[in-house]
């Protein structure tokens, strides 16, 4: 493979992985025992009504599990400028719970099992961004425009793929 080489040291041992940035971004974390685990950027496709946006993951289990269950389709909820929909069979790892979050943001819900798309402000909101009714696991982030989601509001079903 062609690109530049990098040496990741974790647990006193060293592991040196060719990567080619200008294909895909890559990334290792380590337990502290010396075990690396790679995991690469995942995208999704959210389909609302006749609007598809994609998101990319972040490297992280939660989201990973996401990824592994999909595809889905399902009843689609709304609160505030918030969609939301069950995505069943997902362990939520927690590993970034918080009630602060961004136009933008895809989170996991894990007591409800709910996967949500931020889009503008909800019923908790003060300022501008939206505030989730209870701490969520933020878990990705659209790379396509979320205003255009306002355009769907009152459809009843949204649908999350693998993006090819």
């Amino acid at each position: 493979m062609n690109g530049p080489n990098f040496l990741i040291w974790c647990g006193g041992t060293s592991y040196s992985q060719p990567v080619n940035l200008s294909r895909k971004l890559r990334y290792f974390v380590g337990n502290g025992s010396g075990f690396v685990m790679e995991l690469e950027a995942k995208r999704i496709k959210i389909s609302i009504g006749g609007i598809t946006v994609e998101a990319e993951l972040k490297p992280t289990r939660t989201a990973v599990g996401i990824y592994n269950a999909l595809p889905i389709e399902s009843t689609l909820n709304q609160w505030g400028e918030e969609f939301y929909c069950n995505i069943p069979g997902v362990k939520d790892h927690r590993e970034t719970a918080t009630t602060n979050v961004k136009i933008g943001d895809v989170a996991f819900w894990g007591l409800g099992g709910m996967l949500a798309v931020f889009f503008g402000r909800t019923p908790m909101s003060i300022g501008e961004d939206p505030v989730p009714a209870d701490r969520v696991n933020v878990v990705g982030h659209l790379v396509d425009n979320p205003e255009v989601l306002r355009q769907v509001v009152g459809a009843t079903v949204m649908k999350v793929e693998k993006a090819s």
